[in-house]
């Protein structure tokens, strides 16, 4: 808590400000702020937070106006018993007769109150005696924004997309600091709280669509994670950015890099842009370690790195290397011109990074799993509410995004030909539609999307192959109880799936997918007897898939398939003809 200086510094009163990037001649950047406090213009150059996580952090100021020439403050983190020393230190130079007035005055003081304050409300926090984790005072709305705010809850609620949480959303919406509500993610909100992700993302779409949120699409660099690009509609979204920190083109993509994130309607609360802190390990909760090597140096730090998937590069542009760290030592980090290389095993518990280079660096290790919190674009527009909601969000008639995985289902109904014989097109065309609201229901239960119908077929979308699986599970499972609601003819289901890499189109008007993993879903589903479930090996592969049907009846077969040049292997599952 007390490292996530962003919301540090905005609870302790700095103000809020813009920051400049100026490129320097060796390839990095030159990052500048200018805010005013009181009567006094600031303008200086910020140095990138040195910090080991969750260990310590070291945040320098160049200031070039105002009555200081810098500002240092070092926080360090030790463990004791049960609990957490956190301690300061904090210098500063003085650039003027001012400044010196003021550090010989009450600067120091008044410092060390502001973080013992913080300090005390932090704990509290932790120990479940306070709402939120640092000492801020949220700014008063006006009666009419609150009022508008408590009515758009009732709507919200009434829609069936709220949960129960509506009014902790508004809540939340007055309360939190600025800097939470810049950039909103309705995943974090729901991790924090314990409660459903789903549900909560749910509740996210329906307060932008009665106008309590608003929404924005990023295009961040798939390197530093920073947005370069952001805009409300996904028909604006550009087909790629520069990032001049990294110094690289980059596509869009809707798994990796298109994030959907919120902010307060201005109507409801209106939140300044800009920062209050341009590094941070709380603004970047993905970075472990990010520390200034000299050229020609080598840098050792204490550092517990957990065992999992890592990202070596520096802040500056650059190669970079990914390393799988099955724990015990890290591997030494040797930063070069053209390459990062891992190097010799310290002694555990530390880590060691030699700069060969000419240049100074900032290097920087951080691990793989950022997009715990990321409404990436292909999950959110896998979600039926996000469909139902916001079915003009579209790409522009051309436009296509790649797509890195998504799991397809496609249903059918066995015999469709015979049941409009049977009962004659009137009722057959009542008991379709029925049959796409029950399919409609299950599949938005496990997160899922209905992207499309053709004529009695359903092409749904999900982002986990498990929820993909299980939908066709319960879909088979529940189609007895759904025939014993119907008068006359019984449908029999069938089921296809596969998962793969696509590219997102606008088609018909619609958000919908296109590429060899859809055509071989909806394949697959030719291959159904009806009754059982047919998916492709490699999503059988998958371990939350192999682990759920693990002890099924299934059965390897293989076909020629339409537009396939070699026969495609697959598993049946369920119900299993002799």
């Amino acid at each position: 808590i007390l490292a996530d200086t962003e919301r540090f510094n905005e609870a302790a009163g700095l103000p809020i400000y813009k920051v400049t990037e100026t490129p320097r001649g060796d390839g990095g950047m030159h990052y500048r702020g200018a805010a005013r406090m009181g009567i006094m213009a600031l303008r200086w150059r910020e140095v990138p937070v040195n910090w080991v996580a969750p260990r310590w952090l070291e945040h320098i100021r160049l200031f070039e106006t105002g009555p200081l020439a810098s500002l240092t403050a070092r926080l360090l983190f030790e463990p004791e018993g049960a609990a957490t020393r956190f301690s300061v230190e904090v210098e500063a130079a003085a650039r003027n007769f001012f400044g010196e007035v003021l550090l010989r005055s009450g600067f120091f003081p008044a410092t060390e109150r502001m973080y013992h304050r913080q300090a005390q409300a932090a704990d509290a926090f932790l120990r479940g005696a306070g709402d939120e984790p640092f000492s801020y005072v949220a700014p008063q709305p006006a009666s009419s924004a609150k009022a508008k705010a408590d009515a758009i809850a009732g709507r919200i609620e009434a829609s069936g997309h709220g949960h129960g949480h509506a009014a902790e959303l508004v809540a939340h919406l007055f309360r939190a600091q600025e800097v939470e509500l810049q950039h909103m993610r309705p995943l974090r909100f729901a991790r924090d709280r314990g409660l459903n992700p789903r549900q909560i993302v749910e509740l996210f779409l329906q307060a932008t669509k009665d106008g309590l949120l608003q929404m924005r699409w990023d295009l961040l660099c798939p390197r530093c994670r920073i947005s370069k690009a952001a805009v409300s509609a996904l028909d604006d979204l550009p087909k790629g950015a520069h990032c001049g920190t990294c110094n690289i083109d980059y596509d869009a993509d809707f798994s990796r890099n298109v994030e959907l994130a919120f902010s307060p309607a201005p109507a409801v609360r209106d939140v300044a842009a800009g920062a209050y802190c341009l590094f941070g390990p709380g603004s970047t909760p993905h970075i472990r370690l990010q520390v200034a090597v000299g050229a020609g140096q080598t840098r050792e730090e204490a550092a517990d790195l957990a065992p999992g998937r890592y990202r070596l590069r520096t802040l500056e542009p650059g190669p970079e290397l990914e390393i799988d760290h099955e724990g015990g030592p890290f591997p030494s980090i040797r930063l070069e011109d053209r390459a990062v290389a891992a190097g010799p095993l310290p002694e555990a518990g530390r880590v060691r990074i030699e700069n060969r280079s000419a240049r100074d660096l900032v290097a920087i290790i951080e691990d793989r799993p950022w997009v715990r919190d990321a409404l990436t674009a292909d999950r959110v527009t896998s979600l039926q509410a996000f469909r139902d909601l916001f079915s003009d969000q579209v790409l522009r008639p051309g436009d296509e995004v790649s797509v890195r995985r998504i799991a397809l289902l496609f249903t059918d109904l066995r015999g469709s030909t015979a049941l409009y014989n049977a009962i004659g097109d009137s009722a057959a065309y009542h008991l379709v539609r029925e049959h796409f609201a029950f399919l409609a229901g299950i599949v938005r239960d496990h997160n899922g999307a209905l992207v499309k119908t053709i004529g009695d077929a359903v092409m749904a979308s999900f982002t986990d192959p498990a929820d993909a699986l299980s939908a066709g599970l319960a879909i088979q499972e529940s189609v007895d109880a759904f025939n014993g609601e119907q008068p006359g003819e019984a449908i029999v289901l069938k089921l296809g799936l596969h998962e793969g890499p696509a590219i997102a189109v606008t088609l018909n008007g619609r958000l919908d997918y296109f590429g060899a993993t859809t055509n071989l879903a909806a394949r697959l589903q030719g291959e159904s007897q009806g009754g059982d479930i047919v998916i492709s090996e490699s999503m059988a592969a998958d371990p939350g898939v192999a682990a759920r049907i693990k002890g099924m009846a299934q059965r390897r077969e293989a076909a020629k398939l339409k537009g396939f040049e070699d026969p495609v292997a697959f598993i049946r599952l369920g119900r299993i003809a002799p």
